[in-house]
């Protein structure tokens, strides 16, 4: 790997890190300051709504210019948007902003990968991005986690800088501001990522145009044969990932009793899972053999379901590893190769913003349904139910899908797969 990837990967890094403390921090926000902790799905609803509305302009915005100068100019607006918290504006017009600059920061993050890197590489590439990400989601659920409880809070409230008075008081608060913090961190990596010498396209004055030209590439993406599973697969997994971090912090407050700095915890714990299972998947399962991890998938539901009745910790613990781990088993290879289909179909940027557009809608649905199931009193082990049934339904009529596919055009995907295959040892 070239020394503009590590730059790339510690941007990465410190941009998800704050990500995730943030959503721990703006959570606690609303319970404390603003007394509606029954709002705190509607965090990563609002955080996902750029990703959904912005996504026929984004991909276009992403190949126009250095794609790290996109990502500066993404981390600027996430920046932005923990200053709108400081300001006491509501949480959920806040996170919405640091979702506006997540949804352009993706296009340029997953995109720069294919110009950079050959296509031998993007297993690994893509398993060193997600792996990294998820250590984020780890160490930045930990610091959301930590920055909230009160022995860190006292002492970070105690530290006084002369002649200066910033107003930031509430634990909350200190928190984003320390949050703050990473965001230019990342930007600061940003500022570093070489140019890969390719040729950028202006972006088209005509916004109805861009409409037309990423309905085309949804279209593309979705009418390929590879391409439409593999976009079904990581739309699921991203959307059912979305909710999971709700219901684990629900969860553990109701089977466990854990408190909010406690429970975020084990969002982490899912999270080591993902990292152990994308690092296997990078090992064993080249592109050509992506397909063949769909049956982990709807192993996954099925884990999910076993989470009912457990009161146990350290059962909790190895549970919630074994569905992390199967998650980032079967998601690595195939976000593989969705990026492969979709940029030979449409482009980096392009293809990167398809993929948003359809998980963050996917997320949008099944958060937004877990917030009406919460209002309509339905317990957590009944959501939990719900939800392992509905992931595990999902994957297999993805891989009776497959299977018609297979039967229908077995011979062109054979093709395909192998040109993926040569793409990957050129």
């Amino acid at each position: 790997m070239t020394r503009g990837f590590y730059i790339i990967m510690a941007a990465q890094f410190f941009s998800a890190l704050a990500d995730n403390a943030l959503l721990i921090a703006s959570i606690a926000l609303l319970i404390d300051f603003f007394q509606r902790p029954d709002l705190s799905p509607l965090l990563k609803f609002y955080f996902t709504i750029s990703y959904v509305v912005l996504a026929p302009f984004v991909g276009a915005f992403a190949d126009s210019m250095p794609k790290g100068r996109v990502m500066f100019i993404s981390n600027t607006i996430k920046i932005a948007g923990c200053f709108l918290l400081l300001l006491n504006a509501h949480p959920l017009l806040a996170y919405g902003i640091v979702g506006l600059g997540a949804a352009a920061y993706s296009p340029a993050k997953y995109g720069i990968l294919t110009e950079m890197l050959p296509p031998k590489d993007l297993v690994l590439a893509n398993a060193w991005i997600e792996g990294l990400t998820v250590c984020a989601i780890i160490i930045g659920t930990v610091v959301g986690g930590v920055l909230i409880t009160p022995s860190v809070n006292g002492f970070l409230a105690s530290i006084d800088i002369p002649w200066i008075e910033t107003g930031i008081d509430t634990p909350p608060e200190i928190a984003i501001s320390v949050i703050a913090v990473f965001y230019v961190l990342a930007a600061i990596f940003n500022m570093y990522v070489p140019s890969t010498g390719v040729d950028h396209k202006p972006v088209h004055s005509n916004p109805l145009y861009l409409v037309r030209d990423f309905s085309h590439c949804v279209k593309l993406l979705w009418m390929d044969k590879l391409g439409q599973i593999s976009l079904a697969v990581t739309t699921l997994f991203w959307a059912a990932g979305a909710t999971l971090q709700f219901i684990v912090l629900d969860w553990a407050k109701a089977a466990l009793h854990l408190p909010l700095d406690k429970a975020s915890m084990l969002q982490g714990v899912v999270a080591v899972g993902v990292a152990v299972g994308a690092m296997v998947a990078a090992r064993m399962v080249p592109i050509q053999n992506s397909t063949k991890v769909l049956p982990v998938g709807a192993l996954m539901g099925i884990l999910v379901i076993a989470m009912v009745g457990i009161t146990s910790l350290p059962i909790a613990v190895v549970l919630l590893i074994l569905i992390g781990a199967s998650a980032g088993f079967f998601v690595v290879p195939m976000n593989a190769l969705l990026q492969h289909r979709g940029h030979i179909l449409v482009g980096a940027g392009h293809s990167i913003a398809v993929q948003n557009f359809n998980e963050n809608a996917g997320i949008l649905l099944m958060v937004g349904t877990y917030y009406l199931l919460a209002k309509a009193d339905i317990s957590v082990n009944g959501a939990v139910v719900i939800f392992g049934l509905f992931t595990t339904a999902a994957m297999l009529m993805i891989m009776n899908w497959y299977r018609c596919n297979l039967t229908r055009h077995g011979p062109e995907l054979q093709k395909l797969l192998e040109v993926a295959r040569s793409s990957s040892h050129s």
